[in-house]
């Protein structure tokens, strides 16, 4: 039972993907270096969910605090995928906002937010919906007073709907095989459009399409981790260290970046079309390859490595 316990603590074993947001905020920061701001105790919860018979989270799903890493202070937030899938409603919006303002006046090494989430709340939806385009705002404001914000991306839920137009707006974004992005979900997509447009059952199509390894070629992620707090721990700080300028170069060279894309990929109808296109010899073989593997491909392909989002 010993040996199950460090298990779960050690940032080397510990797995993100599975760890809950309180493990990954610990074994990811300094040892005993995480004060929690508006902790469980506080009982800040959700006023709506109970208009819906659903039951609350005391710290609506979602902890923030501030910490050191490597000895430098930071600021995290961390969402609980196991908690409505890390969806954003008022409070749990609010909280990572307040976390944001207050490193205008804190003045950290960087902000760090562990992403997990589905996107907005329904039963929230204007709330949520506020919450996303004010946490967009916040991020700004603290890119432009030059702290850098990394999302870190690995968690069950993935980075989903409102989530993900805000990890768009971070300064750097590391992601894990586990790690997905997207705007719409599979299953919003397979609604809408149909599963002969996207069968959202399909795991591996849903991975290949929106999974880390697609956004790390294609410049979506900065880093591509192992399942591992360390890994993410390590890709944290190569990220703060080289963090982009937050001026109107950047923002050009991300708008000249998407039109490329669209013009070189748009005519792709599958990730390995993509992957093939980039100069990935065997592209049906990446999702199978291990982290040192598919590194080789990024070092070798190299086009990923750019200022824009």
């Amino acid at each position: 039972m010993a040996g199950d316990r460090s298990a779960r603590t050690d940032p080397d074993t510990l797995s993100w993907y599975e760890a809950t947001a309180r493990q990954r905020v610990t074994a990811l920061a300094d040892p005993s270096s995480v004060r929690e701001f508006l902790p469980p105790t506080e009982r800040r919860m959700s006023p709506h969910l109970p208009l819906f018979d659903l039951p609350r989270a005391f710290d609506d799903g979602i902890v923030v605090g501030e910490a050191t890493l490597d000895g430098a202070p930071v600021l995290i937030a961390a969402q609980e995928g196991r908690f409505m899938g890390g969806a954003f409603g008022e409070i749990h919006g609010a909280k990572l906002v307040g976390l944001l303002r207050v490193a205008l006046e804190l003045k950290p090494k960087a902000v760090l937010i562990l992403f997990d989430t589905g996107g907005v709340r329904l039963q929230e939806a204007n709330a949520g919906e506020t919450a996303i385009a004010e946490t967009m705002r916040a991020i700004v404001d603290v890119r432009a007073a030059g702290i850098p914000v990394i999302g870190l991306i690995g968690g069950r839920a993935g980075c989903y709907g409102g989530g993900g137009l805000i990890a768009g707006t971070c300064s750097r974004l590391a992601v894990s095989e586990g790690g997905r992005i997207s705007v719409s979900g599979p299953e919003v997509i397979e609604t809408n459009k149909g599963a002969e447009e996207f069968d959202s059952r399909d795991r591996a199509l849903v991975w290949r399409t929106m999974g880390g390894k697609h956004r790390r070629l294609t410049g979506g992620a900065d880093a591509f981790c192992a399942d591992t707090v360390s890994a993410f721990r390590r890709a944290a700080l190569d990220l703060i260290g080289r963090a982009p300028a937050f001026d109107l170069d950047t923002l050009e060279a991300e708008q000249a970046r998407l039109e490329d894309r669209i013009a070189r990929f748009g005519d792709c109808h599958d990730a390995t079309d993509v992957w093939r296109r980039l100069g990935v010899n065997d592209p049906e073989a990446v999702p199978a390859m291990d982290t040192d593997a598919f590194d080789a491909i990024v070092a070798r392909v190299g086009e990923m490595d750019h200022d824009a989002r």
